[in-house]
């Protein structure tokens, strides 16, 4: 091969990978300085901020906000550590953030809402955009103003078009698809009433279980995360009314049907995050019984596969009580070992992506938003889900 040739051959190689790299939608952070006028400050007391990208031709006036998740934190000491994180600072966030999956902009991979207004909504308040309190010792301050946040940040958009969608998807994953839920209806409260709004939780459907010790791990962990950062103020209000304890209200299984918002459920019914630390917490299995069967799904036996299938059964039977069955609900709900499927373009829309009924997620929230189909698709019980893209194998 002759000098010319190799030369040649490098500059091809490193065109490919500028194309690959310039692929990549990074899109620039907004800090809202309008916020501290309302107190909707991060949780160390920084800006809260979002990601914008601009719409485009047909849906120019069409808006989707995307509510990141990242846990909570229920406690001072979880919390103060939170606020030196990105999780509870936009100081130590990247500045520049890769929109994929359900954000992307590229037709081809994101089919129904890739020539909208992309919004994601960065997370630093520890509390589901719902919180409204403050700590303050002396020495140490810690803002619960996640609700404040969400307020900002619509107030900063509506001005910036906004106030003139046609069509709104309100959408999260994990803890941001938990906000997704608490705020659909203020979010279609918001905007014009002829605005065609509808709400998307991604893995959000947080369930009220008892452990396999028949603790309520999670449901103590919510009860303390709604003390702590002021949120039974700010939970549905016809659920709090209902029940003995209002701060069940934070779970979607006691709300759901009580939203009026057309909503669309995308959870897997094996929800890692929910099985590694509601269902199995390190708590309830100090001898390590579950390390192997939480690390490789083929590796659990006969009982741990039954409990993993009764998680999965309560949570059908908690759908089913809700709105979500009604013509206008819709749910994707696989058999996959997963945790948030719309963000990540695998999962979201390519040629090996999860699937039901020959049916990708992409699809079926297209459909359901659009009315062009009915879209109710939950898959069979594991073993099922050979599509799936499991983060334990």
């Amino acid at each position: 091969m002759d000098l010319a040739v190799a030369i040649l051959l490098v500059l091809l190689n490193l065109a490919s990978w500028c194309t690959c790299s310039d692929s990549r939608l990074l899109v620039k952070m907004t800090l809202v300085p309008n916020a501290s006028k309302i107190g909707g400050f991060c949780l160390d007391g920084s800006l809260p901020a979002y990601h914008l990208h601009r719409g485009f031709g047909a849906g120019a006036r069409n808006w989707l906000l995307q509510f990141e998740g990242g846990g909570w934190c229920n406690d001072i000491l979880s919390c103060l550590e939170r606020a030196q994180t990105r999780r509870g600072s936009t100081l130590y966030m990247n500045k520049l953030e890769d929109f994929n999956g359900i954000l992307s902009n590229n037709a081809s991979l994101n089919p129904d809402f890739y020539n909208w207004n992309r919004v994601k909504l960065r997370y630093c308040d520890g509390g589901s955009f719902s919180g409204d309190a403050k700590f303050d010792n002396g020495t140490s301050v810690l803002y619960f103003r996640g609700k404040k946040i969400w307020e900002a940040i619509i107030l900063d958009l509506l001005p910036k078009g906004l106030m003139h969608a046609r069509k709104a998807l309100l959408s999260g994953c994990s803890a941001g698809g938990l906000s997704s839920f608490l705020h659909c209806e203020n979010f279609a409260r918001i905007l014009p009433r002829n605005t065609s709004v509808k709400c998307l939780s991604d893995a959000g459907f947080f369930m009220d279980e008892r452990d396999v010790t028949l603790n309520h791990t999670m449901r103590n962990f919510f009860e303390n995360l709604v003390s702590l950062q002021g949120i039974e103020e700010n939970l549905n209000k016809n659920c709090t009314s209902f029940l003995n304890n209002p701060k069940l209200c934070m779970f979607p299984q006691y709300f759901l049907k009580y939203i009026t918002t057309p909503f669309f459920i995308l959870n897997t019914a094996y929800d890692v995050y929910q099985f590694h630390h509601a269902l199995v917490p390190p708590s309830a299995d100090t001898r390590g019984h579950w390390n192997r069967c939480k690390l490789n799904i083929a590796s659990c036996n006969t009982r741990q596969l039954d409990i993993l299938q009764d998680f999965r059964q309560d949570m059908l039977v908690a759908l089913l009580s809700s709105r979500i069955y009604s013509r206008r609900g819709g749910m994707f709900i696989n058999s996959c070992f997963a945790h948030c499927q719309s963000e990540s373009q695998d999962t979201w829309f390519a040629l090996d992506s999860p699937q039901i009924h020959s049916k990708t997620i992409a699809e079926a929230v297209g459909d359901w938003y659009f009315s062009r189909n009915t879209s109710k698709l939950i898959d069979c019980a594991y073993p099922c889900g050979t599509s799936c893209h499991n983060i334990v194998a």
